[in-house]
């Protein structure tokens, strides 16, 4: 995929499309159940009032936080779990270094306590923005390993755990990879597309 695809412009502090760290924790809170154009203009909003800073976030109320974000849908859901993530981020001196140090498996099961947040939302807080290595189990990487012949768990953890046992990779080629999965299943959507892709013909046994 590397090969065929080249590196990959993703979701990285610093870039056009991602300036900070908590702007990428709420963009992953916000894209739930829509599309990114529903969510550009909810970003917007977040950055003139907020900066992105977690102090002015907690500083918003439900009522002045969801005509921000209403674009994106199912606001109210989404308004309480970025309230809650910028109380998490309180909650640890909003120190990102500190928790880019600390025990990701912790902050995990901080992150799902979250109402809003399950599995695919932390582990993209936790590897794009506080280095923490994973493997995100979304329908663009079900579907690929399923194309590829590999038998997988149902359950998130079970998958999620069987590939990380099998592709031990450092935290950029995890984020590289999630990436070249993502953007190939955006290219790749049917049975047809995946038979005349640059994969097919390929298996894979995990």
């Amino acid at each position: 995929m590397a090969r065929a695809m080249g590196p990959q412009p993703w979701l990285k502090p610093g870039t056009p499309w991602a300036e900070t760290p908590v702007e990428i924790m709420l963009g992953a809170i916000l894209v739930q159940n829509t599309n990114w154009r529903n969510v550009e203009p909810a970003l917007r909003n977040l950055k003139r009032e907020t900066a992105f800073e977690p102090a002015k976030l907690r500083a918003l109320t439900p009522a002045t936080l969801t005509p921000l974000i209403q674009s994106s849908g199912f606001y109210r859901r989404k308004a309480a779990a970025i309230l809650s993530l910028a109380a998490w981020l309180g909650d640890h001196d909003d120190d990102l270094d500190a928790l880019k140090h600390g025990d990701g498996a912790q902050e995990r099961a901080e992150l799902l306590a979250i109402t809003g947040i399950g599995n695919e939302t932390a582990d993209y807080i936790l590897m794009y923005t506080l280095d923490h290595g994973t493997f995100m189990v979304d329908t663009y990487a079900r579907r690929l390993f399923s194309w590829l012949g590999a038998t997988m768990p149902k359950t998130y953890p079970a998958f999620q755990k069987r590939v990380l046992a099998q592709f031990p990779l450092g935290l950029r080629d995890r984020q590289e990879f999630h990436a070249l999965i993502d953007e190939f299943g955006k290219q790749v959507k049917t049975d047809g597309d995946f038979a005349a892709s640059f994969l097919a013909g390929q298996h894979l046994t995990v």
